[in-house]
């Protein structure tokens, strides 16, 4: 996952001092915050001049038009429009350089990206109030990442505000492509390990996996009353997410998975037809309580001897309560 450095949230030193240290830590972006003030552009020049890092511009504007001259002459890397400022759908032109984002406010629903999807490549999730650097991080931000990852799978996720070393932790495992970051990374006496901390550690852990988990509404489940083999392998192609979990009135009672398909496969391969689902099935899967910390699925993860890409969240009784899957983390950490 990149990082991009709200660069205004550093209140005690010059802005090419701040810009030298973050390159010295090879920072991805330069993150401008633009309240309706055209005068940012001046800094975006002075950040050119002695950088060759990408600005990541974010105009909170009524009026984004005005902006555009600006753009063509200054241009940036990326650059989002907070859509809750617009009166009427704003028209991009084709001409603008970078990127183009759409940046939506938490209580907004993401479905309103849609008129936007052909020409923005990317959304910008607002956990906080734009410009306000310190706020607390939303976690109804997580439930709306996936379900953007659904509706725009294409498209890039962005996420601002709150973002510390536990909640990138959290957004890599579920495929943001970059977060905006400011007070962690200058309130820390160095950048250069809260970047460490952002880009590959978890430093501390108060979210429960039930916080962030697939939920069941989102998952492949077959009740063991429904399950056989055209069944298992229509799911698990459904959902692509490699398995298909089975329960009987709510509770877990195992997982079918691609390798176990496979295997059977290879098993009955004189005899497909005689493929019985029910032999398929890992009636004792590893398995989280959907109470557990962050630091208690790492310590989970760190004792299995294979390689883990999916884990099932089940409650104290039992009952299937959602999913992880580890393979954005995987793509985030190569």
């Amino acid at each position: 996952m990149k990082i991009s450095a709200s660069i205004y949230s550093n209140k005690h030193q010059p802005l090419a001092d701040v810009v030298r240290e973050l390159d010295e830590h090879f920072i991805d972006f330069f993150h401008v915050d633009c309240n309706d003030d055209p005068s940012v552009f001046k800094d975006i020049e002075a950040i050119h001049q002695s950088s060759l890092t990408p600005v990541d511009l974010h105009i909170i504007s009524p009026t984004p038009e005005q902006y555009f001259s600006l753009l063509r002459k200054t241009p940036v890397g990326r650059v989002s429009f907070q859509l809750e400022q617009f009166g009427e759908k704003v028209q991009f032109p084709a001409d603008l350089p970078g990127q183009i984002g759409l940046a939506l406010m938490n209580d907004t629903p993401v479905e309103a990206f849609a008129p936007y999807a052909e020409r923005c490549s990317y959304v910008l999730l607002m956990t906080t109030t734009p410009g306000q650097s310190g706020g607390v991080f939303n976690k109804e931000t997580f439930r709306r990442i996936r379900q953007f990852r659904r509706l725009f799978p294409t498209h890039q996720i962005q996420v601002d505000g709150g973002v510390n070393a536990e909640v990138s932790f959290i957004l890599r495992n579920l495929g943001v492509e970059s977060a905006v970051v400011g007070s962690f990374l200058f309130q820390n006496k160095s950048v250069g390990p809260a970047l460490l901390h952002l880009k590959r550690e978890v430093v501390s852990s108060h979210y429960l996996i039930k916080d962030f988990m697939i939920e069941t509404a989102e998952l492949p489940i077959l009740d063991v009353r429904d399950l056989d083999f055209k069944s298992a392998l229509l799911a698990i192609e459904k959902y692509e997410l490699a398995f298909v979990l089975i329960t009987d009135n709510g509770q877990l009672k195992g997982i079918i998975s691609n390798a176990d398909v496979r295997k059977g496969l290879i098993r009955n391969f004189e005899n497909l037809h005689e493929i019985n689902a029910f032999d398929l099935v890992n009636s004792k899967p590893i398995v989280i309580l959907e109470d557990k910390t962050i630091d208690e699925l790492l310590q989970l993860i760190r004792g299995v001897k294979f390689p883990l890409q999916y884990i099932p969240v089940v409650n104290a009784g039992g009952d299937l309560t959602g999913a992880l899957t580890f393979t954005q983390l995987i793509k985030a950490e190569t």
